[in-house]
């Protein structure tokens, strides 16, 4: 297995050089953050008659290559509500944010509800080598989807949790929904996953569905599913990835 992405010393969390960001080498990669502060919520406040329902995450800016710490606090607790925010603090100050929102497990109500999601005619994942899998069904780009399977730990000794698993894939939303045919047109600016459960097994897709855009800016999503089915969703805000000659 390769090295974990981090490793926790005296508070903070030292980036391995895979951590490196695909777009600026000399900055984190914006994916790993996401899962830093989906851990830090999960560990803070995290309970088991508790869902994370809602997670939304705020790349607003680069974060340099150097060890980070992560900060979080309760913003509202309720009998079926809890809110919870965490923060990336580097030298530079605050880089990344997270809100999450956790409601309380209890029984399914009895009358099914007539829009359901349906599953996808995605290939079994058993048997795939490649962390990021992806495929497009019949040559329809607007039907692409994507297997992913974490293949190291976020942090050294630890091992993934379900939710930080479907944090660290709910950033690839945004080149499921928003790329073109040939390239990635757009570079997201913040994430939100919402989850009605927690994902089973080790991988978890996502089908693309949706894209609008308009003067540079576009907003898109993507069903999140299992092994076994649909169970969210994760909608990305993008930018134009304006490419000079």
């Amino acid at each position: 297995m390769p090295p974990a992405f981090f490793t926790l010393s005296d508070g903070r969390f030292v980036p391995h050089e895979d951590a490196r960001s695909w777009w600026t080498p000399g900055m984190l990669s914006g994916p790993l953050l996401g899962g830093l502060l989906a851990r830090a919520l999960e560990t803070a406040h995290g309970s088991p008659e508790f869902q994370f329902s809602r997670l939304t995450v705020d790349l607003f800016r680069n974060a340099p290559f150097e060890p980070v710490e992560l900060t979080t606090e309760v913003i509202r607790e309720g009998r079926r509500i809890r809110v919870t925010e965490a923060k990336v603090v580097t030298s530079i100050g605050v880089v990344a944010r997270a809100s999450g929102v956790q409601l309380r497990r209890g029984e399914q109500p009895p009358s099914p509800v007539p829009t359901r999601t349906p599953a996808w005619d995605a290939p079994n994942p058993a048997g795939i080598t490649d962390p990021y899998f992806t495929f497009v069904p019949d040559g329809d780009h607007s039907r692409r989807g994507m297997w992913i399977h974490a293949d190291r730990p976020l942090v050294a000794g630890e091992e993934l949790t379900p939710f930080v698993r479907v944090a660290l894939a709910a950033d690839e939303a945004s080149p499921v929904a928003h790329r073109g045919e040939t390239e990635l047109e757009f570079i997201n600016a913040d994430y939100t996953l919402t989850l009605s459960r927690d994902p089973v097994g080790e991988y978890v897709g996502l089908s693309a569905g949706g894209h609008v855009s308009e003067d540079g800016i576009a907003v898109g999503h993507a069903t999140v599913h299992d092994e076994k089915g649909p169970i969210g969703f994760s909608m990305s805000i993008a930018v134009a990835n304006v490419r000079t000659v």
